[in-house]
């Protein structure tokens, strides 16, 4: 995975306390029992953490961690 991915879930695992087993790419944050406003949370840390600005209709329940690592990836290459 990239190192965009294992930032994503040092964030999300410091912001909700997930359960390691269900950690992975493929996971979404509903699945992971976030709620809306942990998301909000998890944006505003990937804004200050990394730089990037995440839009709140783009960071949804149903976005896998590993959908959301490659939108980061993709902000961070404009």
């Amino acid at each position: 995975m990239s190192t965009t991915y294992d930032q994503l879930v040092g964030i999300v695992n410091t912001l909700h306390d997930a359960p390691a087993e269900l950690i992975a790419p493929g996971a979404t944050f509903a699945q992971l029992d976030v709620d809306s406003l942990t998301l909000v949370e998890i944006s505003m840390r990937i804004e200050r953490d990394l730089g990037v600005t995440i839009e709140d209709n783009e960071l949804q329940e149903d976005l896998t961690l590993d959908a959301t690592a490659r939108l980061i990836d993709s902000k961070l290459a404009q």
